[in-house]
């Protein structure tokens, strides 16, 4: 028996770019791309409800994508996981009662991920996880920024969540904020999949 690892799985479709196969490049890259997103999404909890408001959000995402591809498997799942931040948000929302903890931002980091791997569609995590992708490009950007330049800062303060805290934005605000952007990644994300199937 052969085993062949150019199968269908090393496959992605980018937005640009069409399909690109990569090979035995592509186990490296998702591992890297997984372990950045669980944390990407960690890092988003630092504010009362925001990690399971954008979460909740992500989710109604995957509900229509994994409906439109056929996974409905998938749907169902998305679907209690936006219930179950639907629930917590009752008592995580400003002001929280309950705290997620990393326990909880990293699961919902993986279950972001996950839902993208299941699908075979790991490119979905560019649109559905945008939010969680800015937030952590900008810890990124600010530390190599600090570090060549000894000391100066690009942005007020990292994640950028916290620097819109500093510009005197209230937690319900930013949090509405990042929703909307959350939104239109996820309805970009659908809308890329019904045009490219």
């Amino acid at each position: 028996m052969v085993i062949s690892f150019t199968s269908r799985v090393n496959i992605i479709n980018l937005p640009v770019a069409g399909a690109v196969d990569l090979g035995l490049f592509y186990y490296p890259i998702a591992f890297l791309g997984i372990i950045f997103m669980v944390n990407a999404v960690n890092l988003t909890d630092g504010l009362d409800g925001l990690d399971s408001s954008i979460t909740f959000v992500v989710m109604l995402g995957y509900i229509l994508g994994a409906s439109l591809l056929g996974y409905y498997h998938v749907s169902l799942y998305a679907t209690a996981m936006a219930g179950a931040c639907a629930g917590f948000l009752v008592w995580n929302y400003y002001p929280a009662k309950v705290f997620m903890g990393d326990t909880g931002s990293m699961f919902l980091g993986g279950v972001v991920t996950g839902l993208a791997f299941i699908l075979c569609r790991p490119e979905l995590i560019l649109f559905f996880g945008i939010v969680y992708i800015w937030d952590a490009m900008t810890v990124v950007i600010q530390r190599v920024y600090f570090k060549l330049t000894h000391g100066k800062r690009i942005f007020r303060m990292t994640p950028i969540h916290h620097a819109f805290e500093l510009r005197g934005w209230n937690e319900i605000k930013i949090g509405g904020f990042f929703c909307m952007l959350a939104l239109m990644g996820a309805a970009l994300g659908v809308l890329y999949i019904y045009l490219v199937g």
